[in-house]
């Protein structure tokens, strides 16, 4: 896993309205990344609509929050308007940025083992450098936790 004082190497995603972002566009204000399962699954809703709930909070602070997972673009901009989600979702659908940042792991099961997305969160600062890594994050305290440290 990525951890403090690394430098994020630049990379391309396509977000929900099938729009290539790229994270250098983000340079210059701070950026919330947070890698999460599935769309539309318990804990993976409970995480975005705290962060929707608390988006204003990370706006006053001109702190921008996208979140990735490897759904694709279409399940994304439902997801998105089923929640009211305010915030940037992308497609890691190759899972290449995933295990980049060292979130694509093994889990299990039901005692089968298969591999997937660790819900982890990073904090870049506005020249894409990690200053705070949220391993295992939880999906009901994620947004205030980093509120809380910034």
């Amino acid at each position: 896993m990525l951890e403090v004082g690394t430098i994020v190497n630049d990379f391309s995603l396509l977000d929900s309205e099938g729009n290539t972002r790229k994270l250098s566009e983000f340079y210059g204000k701070p950026l919330v990344i947070y890698f999460y399962p599935k769309d539309d699954t318990p804990g993976c809703t409970t995480q975005a609509c705290t962060f929707r709930d608390q988006y204003e909070d990370f706006t006053s602070k001109n702190i921008q929050v996208i979140g990735i997972s490897k759904d694709d673009p279409i399940k994304h901009a439902a997801f998105k308007e089923k929640y009211n989600l305010p915030f940037i979702l992308l497609s890691d659908h190759e899972s290449e940025i995933c295990e980049y940042f060292g979130v694509w792991v093994e889990k299990s099961m039901y005692g089968k083992k298969y591999m997937g997305i660790q819900r982890a969160t990073f904090v870049l600062d506005a020249q894409g450098i990690i200053t705070h890594v949220f391993q295992k994050a939880s999906p009901e305290n994620n947004a205030q936790d980093i509120l809380n440290v910034l």
